[in-house]
């Protein structure tokens, strides 16, 4: 029966292939090859090239006749009788063949690997070919490898969820709610409030910690994510608690696993984030603290007193020991840790005055990376590769295209390239958050500048805040910049538009920003106001002075009852409140007739 089916077959096969001939003298490839494996030859590629060669020779003589039968013949009927050949060809294997011809005979491992190279589009394709690649195509394991490439849930396993696809179709969503209500400025605003009677001295920030000192010698740290958190209130060492008056806190610095601040007296302490309470390390220097820098990756401590560098790292037991210590030729004005080291040696980069140090313990004296006469450093950032210097022009230099940013190897410690061009000083520069390649800047032009560290050529150029930019931040489609009048305003990079702006009082010292939060920092220059005394109890002039530090969460709808302020959900029926009410949920009528104060 199976023989009588075969000859069948090849039968109807040879009728299919004469009426093409008989259709168009030069046959397309399969049809030649089709035909010789259904008269059972060996060797249809032998055939064919001979059939060739006198398809040639015939052309080559017969050109006029072959392109005026040519034209005889419809193409459009030539090219559906082909269509129609091939969809039978495929129709007539199904039926001869156990296995469809779209499924795979790959093993599972194998065509898991070549289906990781699909997006999520491709994917979905794929999964309508039939049930064999859906099972593929919606394999947990795929999923998984794409929800961690985009960035979600980075430190997950495969096991962590029952369905990744969802998964990542809910980050997705997520996603683009937070970005849609960053542009319309979506979500919970909130201030982290303190005591009456401390002006803000500094502030610094790192994932969901936020830490702050104060005049009153105070330093305050907040879990934005755990609001009830134990370890808010930092206490200090003996030394500075016990002087009358306490010394006011200069600097601050904060990462995941500790917090450190330094005093006017010179006292440095450090604690941990976990526990709080009592320091865990403490030191005293000759002078005052210039600069403060904690790596925000690792437990590496550095400080700059005068012209004196140190850096302290805890050991294998815990305990905090200074790696290095050297002193510079001239007073160190800014101090960077180097992030990405892990539990390698820390490399911190120093400036004083026009020379850049690149600092290793490992190395015998401090390595001059970048040193020009006359040209001072403005300020400092570095990434992982990179370090990013802004170099101010005086004198005849001024004439040679104003102030610059020079851009050095880590790896090589030569220059990659120089960037900026303007008449104003740059006031600060981000590498380590900028996106792959830019570099983000503020200038006292009052602009905000990105450059391509690929061509050295601008990408973005806003006239921001007419006080001059103070601080900046970029990732790859907004912009976060503060300026010395209290503005703090978001930009979308790709327009070069402005998308909102917030105003405080005083100049903006410190923003920064993660997926779906922001923190900004309204330090004021004066510590010590005249005026109104800001010890009494008196909100206005405590307000006025002490400084601000603003949390955005755009996570959250604002929308919701809870992020409504009570003055504004008033029903007029309590016995207390301010000498004011905007509510508007009352009625008018209401208003003049039954409202208590009438």
């Amino acid at each position: 029966m199976e023989e009588d089916e075969l000859a069948a077959f090849r039968a109807r096969w040879k009728q299919e292939l004469t009426k093409a001939a008989s259709n168009v003298e030069d046959q397309p490839q399969y049809v030649s090859i089709a035909s010789s494996l259904l008269d059972g030859r060996t060797s249809p590629l032998l055939d064919r090239i001979e059939e060739e060669r006198s398809r040639r020779k015939r052309q080559y003589h017969n050109m006029t006749d072959v392109y005026s039968r040519a034209q005889q013949q419809p193409q459009k009927k030539v090219k559906k009788d082909q269509e129609e050949l091939v969809d039978l060809l495929i129709q007539d294997l199904n039926e001869v063949n156990d296995i469809p011809f779209f499924d795979v005979e790959l093993p599972y491992e194998l065509a898991l690997k070549i289906f990781q190279y699909l997006d999520c589009t491709e994917l979905g394709r794929c999964a309508q070919v039939s049930r064999a690649w859906r099972v593929l195509a919606e394999d947990g394991v795929l999923w998984f490898r794409m929800c961690t490439r985009e960035g979600y849930h980075p430190d997950a396993n495969v096991s962590d969820s029952p369905c990744w696809k969802s998964t990542l179709r809910d980050c997705r969503t997520s996603a683009k709610t937070v970005r849609s209500n960053w542009k319309n400025r979506v979500g919970s605003i909130s201030q982290l409030q303190f005591e009456l009677g401390k002006v803000l001295c500094d502030v610094s920030f790192c994932e969901n910690f936020v830490l702050a000192g104060y005049t009153s010698g105070d330093v305050r740290l907040w879990d934005t994510l755990h609001w009830d958190s134990s370890a808010s209130f930092l206490k200090a060492n003996s030394l500075s608690v016990n002087t009358d008056p306490r010394p006011h806190v200069s600097h601050v610095q904060v990462n995941r696993t500790v917090a450190a601040a330094a005093y006017e007296d010179g006292c440095v302490d450090l604690w941990s984030t976990e526990t709080g309470g009592e320091p865990i390390h403490h030191y005293q220097s000759p002078g005052r603290i210039q600069s403060l820098a904690l790596s925000c990756d690792s437990p590496v401590l550095g400080s700059s007193s005068g012209p004196d560098v140190r850096l302290d790292r805890p050991d294998d037991c815990g305990y905090w020991r200074t790696t290095c210590q050297t002193q510079l030729p001239k007073t160190v004005n800014s101090l960077v840790l180097v992030p990405g080291r892990g539990q390698q040696q820390p490399l911190a980069v120093v400036a004083a005055a026009e020379t850049v140090y690149l600092l290793d313990p490992r190395a015998e004296e401090p390595q001059t990376l970048h040193s020009v006469y006359g040209h001072p450093v403005t300020c400092v950032d570095a990434s992982q590769s990179q370090v990013a210097l802004g170099v101010k022009s005086t004198g005849w230099a001024m004439h040679d295209g104003g102030n610059k940013i020079h851009v050095y190897s880590l790896e090589t410690g030569k220059m990659t390239v120089c960037v900026g061009s303007s008449p104003g000083d740059f006031t600060c520069i981000n590498l380590r958050d900028s996106p792959a390649h830019l570099l983000v800047c503020g200038n006292k032009d009052r602009r905000v500048r990105v450059f391509d560290l690929r061509t050295g050529f601008s990408v973005a150029s806003l006239y921001a805040h007419h006080l001059g930019v103070t601080s900046v931040q970029a990732d790859d489609w907004k912009i976060v910049s503060g300026g010395g009048e209290g503005l703090v305003c978001v930009w979308e990079m790709r327009m070069g538009t402005k998308l909102w702006e917030m105003h405080n009082r005083h100049p903006v010292r410190r923003v920064r920003f993660n997926t779906s939060t922001l923190v900004t920092a309204n330090i004021p220059n004066d510590k010590s106001p005249r005026g109104a005394c800001i010890t009494d109890d008196d909100l206005t002039a405590h307000r006025r002075h002490r400084g601000v530090i603003c949390h955005y969460d755009f996570s959250e709808d604002v929308t919701s009852e809870d992020h409504i302020l009570p003055i504004c959900r008033s029903d007029y029926t309590e016995n207390y409140g301010y000498n004011y009410n905007i509510s508007l949920a009352v009625p008018y009528d209401r208003l003049s007739g039954s409202h208590p104060s009438h």
